[in-house]
């Protein structure tokens, strides 16, 4: 008996197997989405982890103005402290081959022999370099970008004088992963990269031999950094100390950690989100298909098998496309995920790649698609299967027919006789019909949460470089200049316009919550670089008080009209507060603004820039760049174009990339949804087509009813597939949201029309597909069909 059933299960599978296909890759849509976006996190968080402990990554950081070495004894008898690593950091130009604008680099001095305590480098290539040949080690995506051997040369102005480097080595480090010059956006390695000297060469260039500015510690476990940062403060405050922030504040970790903490959030929404619309369209197509086979249960149990044998042999046939689906999904899962795990790896110059596979994913995405087809089937059966053979053969009793608007006055619409035949079909099955609606709308709504994005990168990129910053470049100086700086920086060739700013490093308080940032002072007229508030117009910074983002505002509880405690981590170190004059949209970083007098005489200082922001002629940029490869005041020159065209690539390679694997998932979930739909009508209504054709209608009025029929679900299921996903849309912008990014929620027109278009595809060829076989019906096997 059981092998008689066991036969039985592989007839039916190899008759159905085209749905049986569409509903097996509507559960591997749903499995790979978890799998890979997990496993892409899990590996590369695993990744970071790795690396910071082998090459010893600092805990504490701290910049100053200068220090004698000996102070390294004082900073290592603080309680808690594990290592100290002192060094030298200054950033300086560099005319590099083949490239007309300057390129910048940071320059950080390497301890005698190259034993480096904390943030130890990795070589790549070559060697540690050697004091008295004049070489340096290059960062190894600088290096690369300018095809950078060992043995090039290259051209820096250190400290107002031009030396040839020659390149000994390249090198990552766990403390540049996210390497950003002063003011940038997002990472360029051709115009800026890090040059690692001999301590012996880099101190005497600037005049910090047997000093140091810049200090990084490790902490003993379990140690609180708070307290260690309070008494380093204290030790370097007398060295122009700048204030020592942890790990989490450090540049390249915080953008490495936003980026995670975004990849971790899409793992979180997007997948299980995928997960649950395939279980439930699992669920409600499997159920409709084992409803057809009514008749053989009956036959089942008239021959002598018992409810519990029927409803085991349904079980075993969806465990066999669950268990196809599954397998199919996991394989895709884990080569999409370590595809994907390996293109964040590249695109953060991580040295190795440690790629994780963890059961206790594997084993939520098989037993959630699993438990969903089960539930499908079981639920189906066990309305047949305990009934008596008689009544299980007999078919159901049929759906009473009415007039439809009886009641209402003729409105003497004249519709066919097909498309009445559709209307009375959908309206007299309305749970099948609404089921069948939301089955569809979910594989829209599916596709607009996959691809809302689109449009809120295109809305970042025009307010961040079309409407706020708006600037063609701006130059940023080695350290603050006086006002006659900006005149200089006007009578550079080509430039048209200059706009002053000050840029400090400070600390805004709000009872216990703290966060380090930058604030920036503009001029009140300010046309270039502007501040917008929410509905993006230019914001007058005023005399008094500070403009915050909202991002900002939102970390430290604040709202327009509250005070704020200001920490000023350089000069005098000294303490204001000042009140919140405006929140306004910001979605990189955390920011804040106030008018650059103002923020002057905040400081207690004369009239003092940080840099210029400038519109230039762009026919004489070239004779700019030559100007300013020779200026050793200018310490970095971001350029707005630029940084547009590396913004565009960095979400190119991660963001967009990721969705369109998302969409492309979501896309055969469409798919597979639409032609099961098509073909399970299909059987349900074969006699009847049967049956009409032989009573005269076409091949082709034959199949208008049932794809006229899938044509009304499929239109009824684009708005209401619309709404829920807009919800799938806000759902995944809050989970983005981190310190330093927020990604707005612009769900354009074209995101719903590449939605429904993606499913009308899918229906047409579909319905193409179930044509096909109309027209191949054999009327006098279906009619043979048994009652």
């Amino acid at each position: 008996m059981i092998r008689a059933l066991d036969i039985k299960m592989l007839r039916d599978l190899r008759r159905l197997w085209p749905q049986a296909l569409a509903i097996a890759l509507v559960m591997a849509a749903g499995v790979a989405t978890l799998v890979l976006g997990v496993g892409a996190y899990q590996s590369l968080s695993a990744t970071r982890e790795r690396y910071y402990e082998a090459n010893h990554f600092a805990d504490v950081f701290a910049g100053l103005t200068r220090a004698p070495l000996a102070l390294k004894r004082d900073a290592e008898a603080i309680n808690g402290v594990a290592a100290v690593e002192t060094r030298i950091e200054k950033i300086a130009l560099a005319d590099m081959p083949g490239m007309s604008e300057p390129a910048s680099v940071l320059l950080v001095s390497l301890p005698e022999g190259g034993r480096q305590v904390l943030n130890r480098i990795y070589l790549r290539s070559g060697r540690l370099p050697d004091p008295q040949a004049g070489e340096a080690v290059a960062s190894s995506g600088f290096a690369k970008a300018h095809g950078l051997a060992e043995g090039s040369m290259i051209r820096v102005l250190i400290n107002g004088r031009q030396r040839d480097i020659r390149i000994s080595g390249t090198a990552l480090s766990p403390e540049f992963i996210y390497t950003l010059g002063p003011g940038a956006l997002m990472p360029d390695e051709r115009r800026f990269g890090i040059l690692w000297l001999p301590e012996v060469v880099l101190g005497p260039s600037y005049d910090l031999d047997g000093a140091f500015n810049s200090l990084s510690l490790s902490l003993v476990r379990g140690v609180n950094p708070d307290t260690v940062i309070a008494s380093l403060d204290n030790l370097l405050d007398r060295y122009g100390g700048q204030g020592a922030y942890r790990r989490k504040d450090q540049q390249s970790h915080a953008f490495l950690d936003a980026e995670l903490q975004q990849l971790r959030s899409m793992s979180r929404i997007l997948p299980p989100i995928f997960l649950l619309v395939s279980a439930f369209l699992v669920n409600m197509t499997l159920s409709r298909l084992i409803s057809l086979e009514r008749e053989q249960i009956g036959l089942l149990k008239a021959m002598g098998y018992s409810s519990f044998a029927v409803v085991r042999h349904y079980g075993g046939f969806v465990t066999l496309i669950a268990l196809a689906g599954i397998a199919i999904g996991l394989v895709a899962g884990i080569w999409l995920g370590a595809g994907m795990a390996k293109l964040y790896a590249k695109f953060f110059s991580f040295p190795f790649l440690v790629f994780t596979r963890n059961p206790a994913v594997y084993g939520t995405a098989a037993g959630a698609t699993y438990a969903a087809a089960l539930f499908g089937a079981v639920n189906a059966v066990r309305e047949v299967a305990w009934l008596s053979p008689a009544v299980a053969m007999s078919p159901p009793a049929p759906q009473k027919y009415r007039r439809m608007l009886d009641g209402l006055p003729d409105l003497r619409i004249r519709f066919s006789q097909s498309a009445v035949m559709v209307t009375r079909h959908l309206t007299h099955w309305p749970f099948r019909t609404a089921s069948s609606v939301l089955g569809v709308s979910l594989s829209v709504a599916i596709l607009v949460g996959s691809l809302w994005s689109f449009g809120s990168i295109d809305h970042m990129i025009d307010v961040t470089f079309r409407r706020s910053d708006r600037q063609d470049a701006a130059i940023t100086f080695t350290e603050a200049r006086p006002q006659s700086a900006l005149f200089a920086v006007r009578r550079l060739p080509g430039v048209m316009q200059a706009e002053p700013f000050r840029a400090v490093a400070v600390k805004f308080r709000n009872g216990p919550v703290e966060r380090r940032v930058s604030l920036v002072g503009r001029r009140q007229d300010a046309t270039l670089a502007q501040v917008l508030d929410g509905d993006l117009r230019p914001v007058v910074l005023p005399r008094h008080g500070v403009v915050m983002s909202d991002s900002l505002a939102r970390l430290l509880r604040l709202r327009t009209g509250d005070m704020v405690t200001i920490e000023v981590l350089e000069g005098r170190r000294e303490h204001h507060r000042v009140p919140v004059s405006s929140i306004v949209t910001g979605f990189i970083g955390l920011t804040a603004y106030m008018e650059i007098e103002a923020m002057n005489s905040l400081l207690g200082e004369s009239p003092v820039i940080s840099g210029t922001y400038i519109a230039l002629d762009a026919g004489k940029r070239d004779g700019l760049f030559a100007t300013l490869k020779e200026t050793p005041a200018a310490g970095f020159i971001s350029l707005q174009y630029i940084a547009l065209q590396k913004f565009r690539e960095t979400l190119a390679q991660n963001v967009t990339i990721m969705i369109s694997v998302y969409a492309a998932l979501a896309a055969i979930i469409a798919f597979g949804v639409v032609y099961n739909f098509a073909r399970i009508s299909l059987s349900e209504q074969g006699r009847e087509m049967a049956s009409l054709r032989v009573l005269g209608f076409t091949k082709a009025e034959i199949s208008s009813l049932l794809l006229g029929e899938l044509a009304i679900v499929v239109l009824m299921a684009q708005p209401l597939g619309w709404g829920i996903g807009y919800t799938f849309a806000y759902v995944m912008t809050e989970g983005f949201k981190t310190e330093l990014y927020r990604v707005p929620l612009v769900v354009n027109r074209n995101v719903y029309a590449w939605a429904s278009l993606i499913v009308f595809a899918a229906a047409a060829v579909s319905g193409l597909i179930v044509r096909r076989r109309i027209d191949r019906l054999d009327m006098i096997e279906v009619l043979k069909t048994r009652e």
